[in-house]
């Protein structure tokens, strides 16, 4: 699991930000938020335009890093705009069984990495930077990969760093060029990682759901299978939203989804903002083959009323106890003892900082203080 994540000089964020999900309070309440004395379920407040999104994005830019196309075909400013430093630094620290893993790295403007670094249980596996193309430490025999071809992907590195102007050019990450090129065991830890980051999810609020008709065909088409519709219903009529639903197959040979009545009503052109959410939701988190192991989501009950955002956060304690959930809020309601603990609950300020309740006053907060009373109140407003 996650254990602590920070950036530096990011989009809005100019110094570190940090999350600290290992920094557990001695609660008794709600201990389904933690998991091996880790947070695994929280809520983020934070004003409007202090980044919520932004830290999202960074959160789970390892995903991008890892796994995904180069980073610097897209326009995405990723430096901090009132900064003179060169680069943006993602620094996380992830906890499997008794390991602890460190992996961070920079990027410049052109999202070019500059380095890389990986630590295992402290030691240095490999330490790059893409500059210079040389490493400064390298152990792989750490991993078993001290087998891998380093002098190929050294010149590769040069080769980048030649043809860097070329947009179709970008680097790939030491680790990413371990995962390809070495048989990982099944108990190594670097599977364990790569695993855990392959199931890193990251959702903005959105309802253009009624306008993506190849996810909607998609989904359709799952919901056709065994009793998955069935399931799906059940979903929407436990969070509140009664309803029939039927998926028939059109003369084109694909699936639609209805609202089923004496006639049927289609489903995505007429469901609420709140349903469309909640069937994002129910796709992205439900309707796939293995669960996440971390969901950032962004703003997660903007189309909601309390009583379903409520449902939500009880529904991914009660399903998910080893899925770590981080939920950006503006809803009070959900600020609770009844539902969350304090250092489950944090703020993200202006100033680029994320603080848990339970470290932003100086009461000794406990099981029966009413916390929206005392946010509202302002007992934590020099954290906002």
């Amino acid at each position: 699991m996650l254990k602590r994540f920070s950036v530096t000089n990011y989009k809005n964020f100019d110094k570190t930000l940090v999350l600290d999900l290992g920094k557990v309070g001695g609660y008794k309440f709600n201990v389904e938020c933690i998991q091996d004395n880790i947070i695994t379920k929280c809520l983020i407040y934070g004003r409007n335009a202090t980044g919520k999104t932004n830290f999202g994005e960074a959160l789970t830019d390892i995903w991008n890093n890892i796994f995904s196309r180069p980073l610097r075909l897209r326009n995405n400013r990723i430096l901090n705009a009132n900064s003179n430093e060169k680069t943006a630094t993602f620094s996380y620290e992830f906890i499997f069984g008794n390991d602890e893993v460190d992996y961070e790295y920079q990027r410049n403007l052109k999202q070019d990495l500059v380095t890389e670094r990986l630590v295992i249980n402290g030691n240095i596996v490999f330490d790059m930077n893409f500059e210079k193309g040389v490493f400064s430490d390298i152990n792989l025999e750490l991993v078993d990969a001290d087998t891998i071809q380093i002098e190929k992907y050294l010149e590769t590195v040069k080769h980048m760093l030649v043809e860097m102007e070329d947009e179709e050019h970008t680097q790939v990450p030491f680790l990413r060029y371990i995962l390809n090129n070495v048989p990982i065991m099944p108990r190594s830890i670097l599977n364990k990682l790569e695993d855990y980051v392959k199931r890193m999810r990251i959702s903005i609020v959105s309802n253009s759901i009624r306008q993506r008709s190849l996810v909607n065909i998609s989904f359709n088409e799952y919901l056709a299978q065994a009793d998955n519709l069935k399931k799906f219903q059940d979903f929407l009529n436990g969070m509140g939203i009664e309803c029939n639903l039927e998926v028939m197959k059109t003369v084109d040979g694909q699936y639609e989804l209805f609202f089923k009545h004496k006639s049927r009503i289609p489903f995505y052109e007429n469901a609420s903002s709140g349903t469309l959410t909640l069937t994002t939701f129910y796709r992205r988190v439900l309707a796939v083959d293995r669960k996440p192991s971390l969901f950032y989501m962004d703003e997660f009950d903007a189309f909601y009323n309390y009583e379903i955002s409520e449902k939500i956060v009880r529904y991914l304690k009660k399903n998910f106890p080893e899925s770590q959930f981080i939920l950006t809020t503006h809803n009070t309601n959900l600020m609770t003892n009844q539902l969350m603990r304090p250092d489950c609950l944090f703020i993200l300020s202006k100033a680029g900082k994320i603080t848990p309740l339970c470290d932003a006053t100086e009461r000794e907060l406990r099981e029966g203080h009413n916390l929206e009373k005392l946010y509202i109140g302002g007992e934590f407003e020099q954290y906002e």
